[in-house]
């Protein structure tokens, strides 16, 4: 697949060709989304038929199922929604700003922050419920991101990717390590982190899920608009500053927009890994190196991941399986697939 340069200046042909073949793409993806989106409120432990559905939504909701549908798979569609665009436009927008092919939403230690500030809440605050959890979430992310600027930054005239992506991984082996700690010391610590850790979007309270709506809105706004931006940056710091192009500011808004969303998501779902390293390639595959379409197109593939890994997690077993071991079991087949492919390499489809 040509770079975004060379697409530019493609014959009008083959720029009507491509894009054709992916509003083609979009189309299916948006038919998709909307085919996981019914199929998560009607399939689970116990099917709903899509009449029943329809009522508990618009109608009375005078059906016993209703408070199935409104109180359970309500929320975890919403959120499913909204932590997998969380996480798959962070994992592209970190991808694209590192330059790394294997880099995820956890690499810059920003999952790993709020993990431990949700810890830290729970080991000192008394804090067990979910609302609880944001406020420390967000902290957590947001302490890190900065120290991670701060630290990959030190030093340095200009921002170096590669720096961030190491100050990251060492702060996030340090902040995981104090998790740990912190749980294994405190029986009590450890029964109350074990369930949000894993990773689950079942969590019967669609206020929740709307409290963290705001924060992945922006962010996913944020990432969107640094589509093109993040092309010219892709081409080297001395051509984009030559271009006309900020390369500082588009690393500060993505730093702040991948805040946004990797601090919302864990806050509300746990730490759910693969998604927002295995979607973006996907994405890439389908639509090219263009990051004004791996954006978009990232933001719709992994709510249809996470979805439909979600919908099987329920569907397997009969307690629920949780939905980050659904992803990790799809994310490892789909990952080496496309490894062989050469995807990984930078390569399209």
């Amino acid at each position: 697949m040509p770079s975004p340069s060379a697409q530019s200046y493609g014959s009008p042909s083959s720029s009507s060709v491509l894009l054709r073949k992916r509003l083609s793409w979009l189309l299916l993806c948006l038919v998709l989304l909307a085919a996981i989106v019914l199929a998560s409120l009607l399939l689970g432990a116990k099917p709903i038929a899509l009449t029943v559905v329809l009522d508990s939504l618009f109608g009375s909701g005078a059906h016993p199922d209703a408070i199935i549908v409104r109180q359970g798979r309500l929320p975890r569609t919403v959120l499913g929604l909204l932590a997998g665009a969380a996480l798959g436009i962070s994992g592209a927008l970190i991808q694209a700003l590192t330059r790394n092919p294997l880099a995820d939403p956890g690499i810059l230690g920003v999952n790993a922050g709020a993990s431990f500030a949700v810890i830290v809440g729970i080991s000192f605050f008394a804090v067990g419920s979910p609302a609880g959890y944001l406020g420390f979430a967000f902290t957590g992310a947001l302490l890190t991101t900065i120290l991670v600027y701060l630290v990959g930054s030190y030093g340095s005239a200009r921002l170096e990717p590669m720096r961030f992506v190491l100050a990251g991984v060492a702060i996030s082996a340090v902040m995981m390590g104090l998790s740990s700690g912190l749980t294994l010391i405190n029986p009590w610590v450890f029964d109350k982190a074990r369930f949000w850790s894993a990773g689950s979007l079942d969590i019967r309270d669609l206020g929740l899920a709307l409290q963290v709506a705001p924060a992945i809105v922006v962010g996913c706004i944020l990432a969107v608009l640094l589509g093109r931006p993040l092309n010219i940056l892709g081409m080297g710091e001395e051509m984009a500053a030559a271009l006309g192009s900020r390369p500082r500011r588009v690393h500060v808004v993505a730093v702040l927009a991948i805040t946004l969303l990797c601090g919302a998501s864990t806050a509300v779902a746990g730490p759910i890994g693969f998604v927002g390293l295995m979607i973006p390639h996907i994405a890439r595959w389908m639509v090219g190196t263009d990051q004004r379409w791996i954006l978009p197109f990232s933001l719709l593939l992994a709510p249809i991941l996470l979805l439909s890994s979600d919908i099987l997690g329920r569907l397997l077993v009969a307690g629920e399986l949780r939905v980050s071991i659904v992803t990790a079991f799809i994310g490892a087949p789909v990952l080496i697939w496309l490894a062989r492919r050469g995807t990984l390499a930078g390569g399209g489809r």
